[in-house]
């Protein structure tokens, strides 16, 4: 099995990094044949669609594929023959955040084709896990954002396993930083006690996707 994680968050050991490390553990310890990557998109040179409709040119070789050549091109192709892919993005202003966008136009636009009924030109049924970290509520979650993701998702590959990290701790010291509409002893309670739920639902889901 072939399992690629996409985190999208510029923090290389914040949140979306823990999860997702969480989810990897999960796999190694059910199965430790299968073959798991993470691709960390801050990382990489790359730009979002640019609408140019290569990727619908009748007859041509990049039909359902995206044809701008960049650092994403080469991890495009690894999702495309991946068994499992997991995208994780933390919420930035109540939508995923900007790489994690400019991922899933290049994927998702060019693998939706608008043949009729928006056929998906994926080859084959794809396992996906959606994961969201916020610093907001489960109350103020931009639950519609995250439903258009996994729609998209679910449509070229399959419905989406989405595990959501609510009230996330954001700074390493709060004392360093202006931060007056949060409480940090909540932050604190919250990290403490809620997160370690979160790690154990992305260990859950690693294991699950293994069996």
């Amino acid at each position: 099995m072939k399992i690629v994680i996409i985190n999208s968050s510029p923090r290389r050991n914040g949140n979306t990094a823990k999860l997702c490390d969480a989810f990897h553990k999960g796999v190694v310890s059910t199965a430790t044949n299968h073959e798991i990557s993470t691709v960390f998109l801050n990382e990489l040179n790359f730009k979002g669609c640019q609408s140019c409709f290569a990727c619908k040119l009748k007859g041509s070789k990049q039909y359902g594929k995206c044809s701008l050549n960049d650092e994403l091109t080469p991890v495009l192709e690894v999702v495309r023959t991946a068994d499992c892919i997991v995208v994780a993005s933390p919420i930035y202003l109540m939508e995923v955040n900007s790489n994690a966008k400019a991922f899933l136009e290049r994927l998702c636009f060019s693998l939706g084709s608008y043949e009729a009924g928006y056929r998906s030109l994926s080859t084959k049924k794809v396992d996906i896990v959606t994961i969201y970290t916020m610093n907001t509520t489960r109350e103020f979650a931009p639950v519609k954002a995250m439903d258009n993701v996994d729609m998209f998702l679910g449509h070229i590959f399959s419905t989406p396993q989405r595990l959501c990290s609510y009230d996330t701790y954001q700074f390493p010291d709060y004392s360093k930083y202006v931060v007056e509409v949060f409480d940090e002893a909540e932050k604190a309670k919250q990290r403490e006690i809620e997160f370690p739920k979160d790690l154990q639902k992305a260990y859950q889901l690693g294991v699950e996707m293994a069996n």
